[in-house]
């Protein structure tokens, strides 16, 4: 797998698409010597279930030692500090890990109890745990969801799980982004396998979820969420630590020239376990969906969020028309390939957020 690749899997069979993806990727291939340190590295800032849309998914966890002992692979740890107003071990049980460790026999490392170096990461020093350090391969599993601080979260500030609970602190008295920037010069990322299940709108510790049910690999942590704001609309320049990563040489920002590999095709899932937050019902009151499918369907939920941003939600406008069952029909306004026949439409299976609420300031009126 190349720096540049995108891999794209769509279902809800999240321990089956963990494994396609990690194959796609020939990332045992990538590790080489089955003896290696391998380590995975989830979100769990909270004892919350994945759910809620704040942390990593069991499953994918599941998928991924799975595809790792099949390859003969047999070192391997699961690791993570949750933040310090939480602990791990509460937020491991809540997660599900618990279980998944049982049934696979790995351990699992509370970084909060670990040791620690300080590093220079390109002019800057931070603290490093020194399990973290000690890995030979990181596979980075974030959850791609809002944050009230960074506007969104994924693999580049994932990797605060690896630092000590007083270098936490500090990285928030120094505004996170100069931080997270340079903690991913030092901080391993050697794959990177997004939970893009049902992550947060805005909220790190979720509560809002919005059911996309992807899965994504990466080999670069920079495009990773370049690719994230892209898909939730916002701006790299509105989260500032992409960039500054991004000068550091810690990975690009061209999604343009990103090679997308499409592992299937979303389809429309009508039996999903989630269930639409009041928040989420308030942003789908102006949509018009038929047999839509998750991952279309939530990247308007996303735009329609930055549209309430901006304030540009109001009483009048017209439904949202999305999903397979506008295939062939006349409208006046949707989103998706499938409402390509309409009279106002936004081509894209699925379309990104930030497409979107450019298309709808142009087009969407009363």
């Amino acid at each position: 797998m190349n720096r540049n690749d995108i891999i794209l899997i769509h279902g809800t069979d999240y321990k089956q698409m963990a494994k396609n993806v990690l194959e796609a990727a020939k990332v045992a291939e990538d590790i080489g010597d089955i003896n290696k340190k391998v380590a995975l590295k989830p979100n769990l800032v909270t004892a919350k279930a994945p759910s809620s849309g704040a942390t990593t998914h069991s499953e994918l966890l599941a998928g991924t030692i799975e595809y790792l002992q099949e390859h003969g692979f047999q070192n391997i740890t699961i690791m993570e500090g949750s933040w310090v107003g939480d602990r791990t071990g509460e937020a491991f049980r809540a997660a599900g890990y618990d279980l998944v460790c049982q049934r696979y026999k790995v351990p699992f490392e509370d970084l909060q109890r670990d040791t620690w170096k300080e590093y220079d990461a390109k002019g800057m020093k931070i603290k490093l745990c020194d399990k973290a350090a000690a890995v030979d391969y990181m596979i980075n599993m974030p959850v791609l969801k809002g944050h009230c601080q960074t506007t969104i979260t994924c693999a580049l500030k994932n990797n605060k799980g690896v630092i000590p609970n007083q270098e936490k602190r500090r990285f928030h008295t120094l505004g996170l982004h100069k931080p997270i920037a340079h903690l991913n010069t030092i901080a391993r990322n050697d794959f990177i396998l997004v939970d893009n299940i049902c992550g947060d709108l805005d909220f790190e510790e979720g509560g809002n979820p919005v059911v996309m049910n992807r899965v994504l690999g990466f080999k670069d942590p920079v495009l990773c969420d370049t690719f994230v704001c892209d898909s939730m609309g916002y701006s790299i320049d509105e989260v500032p630590y992409i960039s500054m990563a991004e000068r550091l040489g810690v990975g690009s920002t061209d999604t343009a020239h990103a090679n997308m590999i499409y592992l299937n095709k979303a389809a429309e899932s009508p039996n999903s376990k989630f269930r639409m937050t009041r928040r989420v019902q308030n942003l789908a009151a102006y949509t018009a969906p038929s047999d839509a499918c998750s991952a279309c369907y939530g990247s308007l939920i996303y735009a329609l969020d930055r549209m309430s941003d901006i304030g540009y939600l109001r009483k009048g406008l017209p439904p949202i028309a999305i999903g397979q069952g506008y295939k062939g029909k006349e409208g006046e306004i949707g989103v998706g390939q499938c409402t390509r026949c309409f009279k106002s439409t936004l081509k894209g299976c699925p379309p990104k957020a930030a497409d979107i609420v450019e298309f709808l300031q142009e087009n969407w009126r009363k």
